[in-house]
């Protein structure tokens, strides 16, 4: 379903053993982001009713997502603050293309390869952290970043073939492994 080209680093859970904390701030910040993209793309395909009713629904999600993080965050005594973010976002919106359609496609791919990637990172920490709430919070978000994910690979077609976008997702794929292979030194969600 999500056919993402690689899979978590080991370097990753080493990062996430030594700054919980840090990742689990820097996983609301990726929430609250994602609802701004889904309100971005409502501003900038305004004229696609079903793109504005689907992202309506994910911005909402999305801000759920975030208070639920933020709760977390408050229960467990970490101060929630700003973060030096990952590159990981930005090196993938690089790579969108300036001209429409093919701007609209990248932009919808790119958010659902983001999904992607969060969906494979809350199932990894689920299983690998020791605590059974943290663990239970990460597998129910699993679904609904799946569902973003396919939402997003859906709505692309509306702006290209089924070939154009297929082909397109092959190249997003193969950059995306290869950013999430040079890692980072930061710990969070996407490093």
């Amino acid at each position: 379903m999500l056919h993402l080209q690689s899979t978590t680093r080991p370097q990753w859970f080493e990062q996430v053993d030594a700054r919980l904390d840090e990742v689990l701030i820097d996983h609301a910040h990726c929430e609250k982001k994602a609802a701004g993209t889904a309100m971005n793309l409502i501003f900038h395909y305004v004229e696609n009713r079903e793109l504005c009713q689907e992202m309506t629904e994910i911005v909402n999600e999305e801000l759920e997502h975030f208070h639920m993080v933020l709760e977390l965050l408050e229960k467990r005594g970490i101060r929630f603050r700003r973060l030096r973010p990952s590159q990981y976002g930005s090196k993938l919106h690089e790579l969108i293309r300036k001209q429409e359609p093919q701007r609209a496609i990248d932009r919808l791919l790119v958010a659902g390869l983001i999904e992607a990637r969060s969906c494979e990172r809350f199932s990894a920490l689920a299983d690998h952290v020791d605590d059974a709430e943290l663990a239970a919070f990460y597998r129910g978000l699993f679904e609904s970043e799946a569902r973003h994910h396919s939402t997003y690979t859906r709505l692309a077609r509306h702006y290209g073939s089924e070939e154009q976008i297929n082909e397109r997702l092959a190249e997003l794929y193969a950059a995306e492994a290869a950013i999430i292979a040079e890692g980072e030194p930061l710990p969070r969600m996407h490093s």
